[in-house]
């Protein structure tokens, strides 16, 4: 009867937990947002035109690009070079529109490079002359040098084993008995 009771009081607990006592909770009073005043067209551009140009020459790395744009009346125009690793100059012609996308003409040409200047020098010929013979002299065993560095001839041997007491663990020779007593 007791855990009955016990029972209905903690499903009752449960079912009433977040009303009991628990305060209203009003938020504030939001006004009605503001509608922006619309800005005029005055600043847009309807003919937007630009122009930019640059030029790379970096003869430390070996880099060499160029890049020249405009735009008038939405019509894009534009080249660029870029000096390719295979030893040619990527040349790209591009032009962009709405009508027509962007279109590009991609040419490439091999880089002029300037091979240094050798002046050819006269060649003399040298004179004939007979060159004596070389001559060797026998070796002296005595004076052979010894090594600057220690030798052993002990031949290697392995330290020996660490010698331990081997480690001992308890042995049960029945089963514990865990019996309630």
């Amino acid at each position: 009867m007791q855990l009955t009771v016990f029972i209905f009081a903690a499903l009752v607990a449960v079912a009433r937990g977040g009303v009991i006592g628990a305060p209203v909770a009003v938020g504030p009073v939001l006004a009605a947002p503001v509608v922006a005043a619309k800005l005029s067209d005055a600043t847009f551009d309807p003919n937007p035109q630009y122009s930019f140009a640059y030029d790379v020459q970096d003869t430390l790395t070996g880099d060499s690009k160029s890049h020249v744009e405009s735009r008038n009346s939405g019509i894009v125009q534009g080249q660029y070079t870029v000096a390719d690793p295979d030893g040619t100059r990527r040349i790209v012609d591009y032009t962009a529109d709405p009508v027509n996308g962007f279109n590009a003409i991609v040419r490439k040409t091999p880089l002029a490079f300037a091979a240094p200047v050798v002046a050819n020098r006269a060649v003399h010929a040298a004179p004939v002359v007979a060159a004596p013979a070389p001559i060797f002299a026998a070796r002296d065993p005595a004076l052979t040098v010894a090594p600057a560095f220690p030798r052993f001839s002990s031949p290697y041997i392995a330290a020996p084993a660490l010698a331990t007491a081997s480690l001992t663990y308890p042995r049960f020779t029945a089963p514990l008995n865990y019996a309630v007593v």
